[in-house]
């Protein structure tokens, strides 16, 4: 796999015999990511100048600012994340590869000047606004999990999200056309598509994550389903009368709890990776928590488990994304090579009972006792529940500060 993406970068970027170099044309695309069953998953993204575009997925606006070029190709290096697209600029259009070099996945891209992410063939027939109690691969046990659709539609535009026990689907975007609903988002880590045929109050579909994952799912309108509690789900296990760790900083320090800088402090701990979207949510929620509340009684430490192949790439990732969101707290590393592996986590984290989620936040009192734990990260996609989750994390935190 490592020789394909190399061959695809060298063919790309020696495609052209001249040294002239030619930049991106100002202007609105609809970008492609190509999937299986032949299906597209669109995105729209803004050129404002040769190294600047905007990728937008309904309320979200990420801006990149990574962009390179050689001869007739461009790279275009998402923010945070490692995934990048490298494609042949042709005219106003753009043909290539979207690439995760530590996950060997490359998926085609191709965009060309437009600003209609789902064409539209049909007026709306159904509305999808409300709360959906959904199903995602029903038939089988290893893979079932539930979820709750959160939509708002108007005419026939839809924005919304899937919260599921392990945070949400980012922001969604799309339409429904006739009967038919279409949900997609590209944020540089994760690219999914949401397809469903939809009655008055049932839909049926298929979720797709890039070009490697599908899986159906049904959904039924219920507004009163509530997923359960995401403080009930991750626990520390008997036996355990404290949570510890000892993991390298980003400058190879050997960080532990029980290190005197922890000592009667209300500590935050994160569970994370920067590869992870919803990781990142509640990094950018943490920093601008402390902006907003300094007290030298709180320390906030970041457990990064990462998907990079070496330690050298784990770190470069971390001080990556302590750079571009303003971490100045630490960030550990526990582990790279494993995919992240929750297995792996668990092991590296005896304590924890039922560990599910990247990211998973552990809230400890001055007196070193685990008072809370949140599993997942319900980000700002999700509306009404991340400002819910604000207040009480706010409160929260409060409470324990105060305490002596």
């Amino acid at each position: 796999m490592r020789y394909i993406l190399f061959i695809i970068c060298l063919l790309i970027f020696a495609s052209c015999k001249t040294d002239e170099v030619n930049n991106l044309e100002k202007g609105t695309y609809r970008g492609i990511l190509q999937l299986q069953d032949n299906q597209e998953l669109p995105f729209i993204f803004e050129v404002k100048n040769d190294t600047l575009l905007t990728i937008f997925n309904a309320d979200e606006i990420i801006t990149v600012d990574e962009i390179t070029y050689t001869n007739d190709s461009v790279r275009i290096q998402t923010p945070v994340f490692e995934g990048y697209i490298i494609a042949k600029i042709e005219n106003d259009s753009l043909k290539g590869s979207f690439i995760k070099p530590s996950l060997d996945r490359i998926v085609p891209f191709l965009a060309i000047k437009s600003n209609i992410r789902f064409p539209s063939k049909k007026e709306a027939l159904k509305n999808v606004s409300g709360n959906w109690e959904t199903l995602f691969s029903e038939n089988s046990v290893a893979d079932k999990y539930i979820a709750k659709g959160i939509f708002n539609q108007k005419n026939n535009k839809v924005t919304g999200t899937f919260r599921t026990l392990t945070g949400d689907y980012r922001f969604l975007e799309g339409i429904v056309d006739g009967d038919s609903l279409k949900l997609s988002a590209f944020d540089g880590a994760h690219a999914f598509l949401f397809k469903a045929k939809v009655t008055d109050s049932a839909m049926n579909g298929f979720f797709y994550s890039g070009n490697h994952w599908k899986e159906p799912f049904t959904a039924k309108l219920n507004n009163a389903f509530e997923l359960p509690n995401e403080e009930n789900l991750t626990f520390i296990k008997e036996g355990y009368e404290q949570f510890d760790f000892s993991f390298p900083d980003t400058r190879g320090r050997i960080v532990s709890l029980s290190d005197p800088e922890y000592n009667n402090k209300v500590v935050i701990l994160q569970i994370m990776g920067t590869w992870c979207p919803n990781s990142l949510d509640e990094s950018k929620f943490l920093v601008n928590y402390l902006k907003e509340n300094p007290n030298n009684d709180l320390k906030i430490t970041s457990i990064a488990f990462e998907v990079a192949k070496t330690r050298e790439i784990a770190f470069h990732r971390i001080n990556r994304l302590k750079e571009k969101i303003g971490i100045d707290y630490p960030v550990l590393l526990a582990d790279y090579g494993n995919l992240a592996s929750k297995v792996v986590a668990q092991k590296k984290l005896p304590m924890l009972d039922n560990f599910i989620s990247y990211p998973t936040a552990i809230i400890i009192d001055k007196k070193g006792n685990v008072r809370k734990v949140y599993t997942g990260f319900n980000g700002p996609a999700t509306g009404e529940k991340f400002i819910d989750f604000k207040t009480d994390f706010t409160q929260f935190v409060s409470t324990l500060l105060n305490e002596k």
